[in-house]
């Protein structure tokens, strides 16, 4: 015969109130793994909590060392260029790169070109 802990109960209701992230969607992305079959509730908490963690993390890095402070904002060319420059965020360079105008694609795409045409 079991009986309900009501001291796990409440921590884990507190346990809640700490995350910020919704935990459902965090399950959703850990499930859309085929490799994963099941989730304990623990893990599900703690990925969640170091999640969010790590995205504080990265906005806190990008506005102290963004051009956002003066105006009390976060922008996205904050985050690429904290992701290309700071070595923590390096993995993220793929996800977050430098926006670049179109026609500077096009003129080095084209540049490119030529350069493999000489070969």
């Amino acid at each position: 015969m079991s009986q309900n802990n009501p001291d796990k109960e409440e921590q884990t209701s507190s346990n809640k109130k700490t995350i910020s992230l919704p935990i459902s969607r965090v399950r959703l992305i850990m499930k859309s793994s085929p490799d994963v079959s099941s989730i304990n509730q623990d893990a599900l908490f703690l990925t969640t909590k170091a999640t969010e963690l790590f995205v504080q993390h990265l906005a806190l890095s990008s506005f102290n060392n963004g051009s956002g402070r003066e105006t009390n904002t976060l922008s996205y060319s904050d985050l690429a260029n904290a992701a290309e420059e700071t070595e923590i965020f390096h993995f993220l360079t793929d996800i977050l790169p430098k926006k670049i105008l179109a026609r500077d694609y096009l003129e080095t795409l084209e540049q490119m070109q030529e350069e493999d045409a000489d070969y």
